[in-house]
Order: structure tokens, then sequence, then C-alpha cells
């Protein structure tokens, strides 16, 4: 079995065995066993790190066997450096959601596990699928954990989230079906992702192509204006199925635009990029100005992940290196930084059992071990130099006044209204003096919580500090990526 095999199948092989175990009897034992499978998964990733060869862009690690040979659909696998960090930051996050659910999940412990093991792999395998088919099995497939995480372990309007989050989720993906069936047809008989990216394509097919795929990506980022069911989806889920969704599944929509949207339909792509970067302005300033005046936590930082997303895909459709590479660095550091910010709402939703700013007040005076970790991530979600949320914000800024100077300028407004709604937030919950009985009996955060926001803390800083390692393994795959979207199929 090869390394992206094992990858994709060791987090779902431990969480099927999670889930035939059963009883809430044996929780103990299913914490451990899920800890096995999350750091067995991780470990299992490492070799992709020491084994892959920066100075290329071709897939590596390649598997390819046939899976359904009447319709030529394969079990096709690879990495490139564009894909490559999404692959370990699934495997880190969901140890660190494992971690984090240790104390706080105390019913159906084995399904909870089992579920996050299994949308892990499932994840993986839409990062690393080079068939079009399997690509979708992957896409599609993840909704099924995600769904039962909701509707099982969420708060009181679980099961309205679940529907929401399920049916727009379905609904944008069955029209990248149909764009699917048509490049299968087109191709002549083949799901082959890297020949679809090559065959020449009319102006029209391109048009219809590129929001087909729209219809299935735009949702998931979320972009505006199809962002709704974010925040109503965040509040309802638990800390881990929140933490997940913004650290992950948002970069499945995002990763969608590269290997399908710009490569397949590069015309279409550049033709209708005004359109695509007008969406991004838009969440980033509008929405950004709706995150500041959310009184609920999560709601806040849901709003906060809409606008940092529309910074990914800002960079993507200025059609430059420090754009699409800063889009990417973004996504990567979005991932650690908003499922820190989720990890600490949990944190005090824990103690307090509310999400309510107004809840809270001088959590610094009986948290303080807590409210550093908190400022660090807050500092990280304004973008401040030396942590993670700097680079790739400071990338696609770069890259978009190169593009257009007024762009850049736009762009640069989040920074201001991200500090304005973090830094408020942190205000009314950690600093001043002791608001309630409530925050008076806090207690700070114990081993496991120090342990689980000090992995995310390490990784913070490491990608604010020393970058480089982070956009040495995607310039050369980024360089290719753009000499492909620049020359016209038509």
């Amino acid at each position: 079995m090869g390394l992206l095999s094992l990858a994709i199948w060791t987090p779902i092989a431990f969480g099927a065995v999670l889930l035939a175990l059963g009883r809430d009897d044996q929780a103990r034992s299913v914490r451990w066993l899920a800890l096995v499978g999350a750091v067995v998964s991780f470990l299992v990733t490492i070799p992709l790190y020491t084994r892959f060869d920066t100075s290329t862009a071709a897939m590596q690690f390649v598997e390819k066997a046939p899976w359904i040979d009447r319709f030529a659909v394969n079990y096709h696998l690879g990495l490139d450096g564009i894909s490559f960090w999404f692959v370990l930051l699934t495997a880190f996050i969901s140890l660190v959601v494992v971690i984090s659910a240790w104390e706080v999940i105390t019913e159906r412990v084995n399904q909870y596990m089992g579920a996050f093991l299994i949308l892990s792999g499932l994840m993986i395998g839409v990062f690393c699928a080079l068939d079009g088919i399997l690509f979708y099995v992957f896409f599609e497939a993840t909704l099924i954990p995600m769904y039962l995480i909701i509707g099982i372990w969420g708060g009181p309007n679980k099961i309205y989230a679940a529907f929401k989050f399920f049916l727009y989720t379905l609904l944008g993906s069955l029209l990248m079906l149909i764009a699917l069936v048509f490049l299968y047809t087109k191709s002549g008989g083949s799901f082959d992702i890297a020949v679809w990216q090559k065959l020449p394509l009319g102006a029209s097919a391109q048009t219809l192509l590129f929001f087909a795929f729209f219809a299935a990506f735009a949702v998931k980022v979320p972009m505006w204006p199809v962002h709704t069911w974010l925040p109503d989806v965040h509040v309802e889920a638990p800390t881990g199925g929140s933490a997940v969704l913004a650290a992950i599944m948002l970069k499945l929509g995002a990763y969608g635009f590269l290997r399908f949207s710009m490569p397949i339909a590069p015309d279409a792509a550049r033709e209708w990029a005004w359109l695509m970067i007008a969406l991004s302005l838009i969440a980033v300033i509008y929405v950004g100005l709706v995150a500041m005046v959310q009184q609920d936590m999560k709601k806040l930082v849901a709003y906060s992940s809409v606008a940092h997303m529309g910074f990914v895909t800002l960079g993507f459709f200025i059609f430059n290196d420090l754009g699409v590479a800063g889009g990417i660095v973004q996504m990567i550091a979005h991932g650690f930084v908003s499922g820190a910010m989720f990890l600490c709402i949990g944190v005090l939703y824990d103690r307090v059992h509310s999400r309510e700013i107004a809840s809270y007040g001088g959590v610094v005076n009986t948290m303080p071990n807590f409210t550093a970790f908190a400022l660090l991530f807050s500092m990280a979600n304004c973008g401040l130099p030396a942590t993670a949320g700097f680079v790739g914000e400071w990338m696609v800024i770069l890259g978009a006044v190169k593009a257009n100077f007024w762009l850049g300028l736009g762009a640069a407004t989040a920074l201001i209204f991200g500090a304005a709604y973090t830094l408020w937030m942190f205000k009314r919950v950690y600093l001043g003096p002791v608001a309630n009985d409530h925050v008076r009996e806090l207690t700070d955060i114990n081993p496991r919580e120090f342990l689980m926001l000090g992995m995310l803390a390490v990784a913070v800083l490491v990608m604010g500090v020393y970058p480089k390692p982070f956009t040495d393994v995607m310039n050369v795959s980024v360089a290719e990526f753009l000499k492909h979207v620049a020359a016209s199929k038509l």
C-alpha cells in the first residue's frame, strides 16, 4: 500500500473499529484507541514531507489502479506542491480535535471519535484524488460524518443546522456532477483530471463548466452571498465540529477552484475573474463589518472565517504568483488559527455554558495561562507579523497591489476590520475586572487543554516566524499552475 493510501485509510480503519466497539462503559478504552489512531494517522504523513521533491511540479507518490473498468474510473492518487500541506494539516488538526474531545464528549464516545477519524481520511482523499469520480466520492462522503457530528452532538437547533449544511453543499455539488459527466463525454471516456486540464474547450463550454464548478466550490468556501449556512452551522456544531469545519472543510472548496475551475476552464476563469474578485472583496469588507456587531463568539469567528476565505479567493483570481501562493498559505494559516479560535471558545463554553460575549469579562484574572493562548491566537487572527495569520494576508495584499493598487487597498482594509472585531471581542471577554460569579469561579486550563492549545500555538508561531518551508514546497507547482492557466484554450 502506498503512502497516500496509508494516509487516507489508516484513520478510516481506526474510525471503523471505534464504531464497532459500542458501549459508553468502554469510553476510556475508546478514547485511548482514538488517540492512537490519530497519532498513527499523523505519523504516516511524515514520510510525505521527508520524501517530497520540491524541485518538480509533477505529481508525486502516485498510485493508480482500476476501480470501475466499464467507465474508466480509477483509484488514482497523487500529491503536488498545491495539495501537499493540506494532507499534513488535516492529519494534524484531527489529532488536536481528538485531544480536545477527551473529557468533553461523554455520550456515544466511540461514534464521535470514529466519525472524526473517518472524516479525516475522507478529507485527505479529496486532496489526493486525481480521478474525477474518486474526487467526487470523497468530496460528497465528507458530508455524512459531519452531518452526523452536527446532528447528534450539536446544540438545541442541531437538526436545523445539520439539514441546512447538508442541503446547501449537496445542491451545489449536483451541478459539479453534471460537469464531470460532460468532461467524461468530451474527453472520449476519461475521468483523469490531468486529461481534462489539457482538453480543448470552446468559450461557451468553459463558461458553463466554470459556473457549474462555482456552484459546488463557492458554497463550500463559502463565498458571499452563499455563506449564510456557515454561521448557523458553527453555532450549533460541537467544538470539534466547528474546528474541523473551519480548519479543513472550508478548504475543500477553495482547493476545488485550483484543481478544476481554473485549469480546466482558464479562459472563463480569466473572463469572470472580475466577478470572483468583487465577491471576494465583499466578503472581506462587508462580512468583516458584519462580524463586528456579533454578540455570539462563535458567530463572530464564523463571519471572520468567511472574511478570511475571501482573501483566499481574491488571491487566486488575481492570477499572479504572490496572489495564488498567498491564497494557499492563507488557507493553511487559517486552518491553524480558526481551529484554535473555536477550541478557545469551546474551553470557555465547557465551563460557563454560554457563548455570549456579555457573559464574560475579566477572564484573565482567573485563567491567565488560557488568556495567554487566546491573546496569541487573537493576534494571529488580526494578521500580526510573526504569526501565521500575517504571512498569507501580506502575500495576497502584495499580489493585489501588483495587479491593481486600488484592489490591494481594498484588501488591506480587511486587516483593520479583522483587528477591530477580534480585539473588541478579546477586550470584552478577557480584560477588565471580573464581570460576574461565573467568571470568578473559573479554573485555568488543565494539562490536556494546555497540550491542545500548545500544539496549535507552536504551529502558529513557526509558520509566522519561518514560513519558508511552507512556500518552498508550493513554489514550483504554483509557477506551473500559472503557466497553464495563462495559456488560452480557444
